[in-house]
């Protein structure tokens, strides 16, 4: 394929991984892989066909592993303030939950279900602490 190709390639999957995929930095690897491929034809750099496809397979699959994930980390990151483990974290019960009974409540802008596993009774209103969770389901009480 001719520079030319290969550099619209490039811009094409760069601007589709920024603005219509949820950044995961896969296809900007690619599209700049296959930039690059179209950079050394326009520098005058020469290969076959089959020498093109297998430098872009290469770029793309050395870039991908060596740097997407400090990119991804480093632009992402984590949200300031946010916790990925719920320990010693509490929430606020806003219904009575009997033993083995569940509820819904928010926590941290999302809705949860609440479980006592707990042999007594938790009033509405109480603050208690997360024992544990699996999924969006949150459970509490003393064991």
């Amino acid at each position: 394929m001719t520079w030319w190709v290969w550099m619209v390639l490039g811009a094409i999957l760069f601007v589709a991984e920024i603005f219509a995929i949820d950044a995961q930095f896969y296809l900007v690897f690619i599209g700049i892989s296959a930039a690059l491929v179209g950079l050394a034809g326009m520098l005058g750099i020469t290969m076959p066909e089959w020498g093109q496809w297998l430098a872009f397979a290469a770029l793309s699959l050395i870039s991908m592993f060596t740097f997407r994930r400090a990119l991804y980390e480093k632009i992402r990151g984590q949200m300031p303030g946010f916790k990925e483990s719920l320990d010693d974290e509490f929430i606020v019960v806003d219904e009575v939950l009997a033993p083995g009974q569940q509820c819904r409540t928010e926590f941290r802008g999302t809705d949860w279900t609440v479980v006592n596993e707990g042999g007594a009774s938790i009033d509405a209103g109480t603050r208690i602490k997360v024992n544990r969770f699996e999924g969006l389901t949150l459970y509490v009480g003393s064991k």
